[in-house]
């Protein structure tokens, strides 16, 4: 599953199958059980390099953010200054802290992040060398190209959309 322990409702919910003997039987079988979720089937490699990024990257990010956050003598006056993007990660990392570090360190402990990891952090490292050395046209063609190769797949004003409006629901 997809999902945690405080989710109300599975449906629309994402669950990965991943056959042992019987892939039909076996999807049919979890879908008796879960017949409103979304299905995805793959194999153990595929599994972990793509779980490598959905769970293993974005842990590894917001378990740094927190400690960063947590090293901050004035995280009051911080999150009031904050604006929805602060704060939306802000859920996030604290949402991934309900988690017990075991999990969490089994998570990030996937062999395939290492590689999503050094990539990353290799990216970190040209950005903050670039805006020290006052390359802004490298900067933004490096953002230009993520939002190009992104935007094939995702509307990227919905998305923003999306967030605003997930900012609205959560203050009524």
């Amino acid at each position: 599953p997809m999902f945690g322990p405080g989710t109300k409702k599975i449906d629309g919910k994402n669950i990965i199958i991943i056959p042992i003997k019987d892939a039909k039987k076996e999807l049919a079988t979890t879908k008796l059980l879960f017949p409103k979720a979304n299905f995805v089937t793959i194999d153990a490699i595929e599994h972990d390099k793509k779980i490598a990024v959905i769970l293993g990257l974005t842990h590894l990010i917001n378990i740094v953010f927190a400690n960063i956050l947590a090293k901050d003598d004035k995280i009051l006056l911080t999150e009031k200054m904050s604006g929805s993007t602060f704060q939306a990660q802000k859920i996030i990392t604290e949402s991934i802290l309900t988690e017990s570090p075991e999990l969490i360190e089994t998570i990030i402990s996937n062999p395939e992040l290492r590689r999503y990891g050094e990539e990353f952090w290799k990216d970190i490292g040209r950005l903050l060398t670039e805006t020290q050395e006052g390359k802004s046209e490298e900067i933004q063609n490096y953002i230009r190209a993520s939002q190009e190769k992104i935007s094939k797949n995702v509307d990227l004003d919905k998305s923003y959309r999306k967030l605003s409006s997930m900012f609205s629901s959560a203050a009524r």
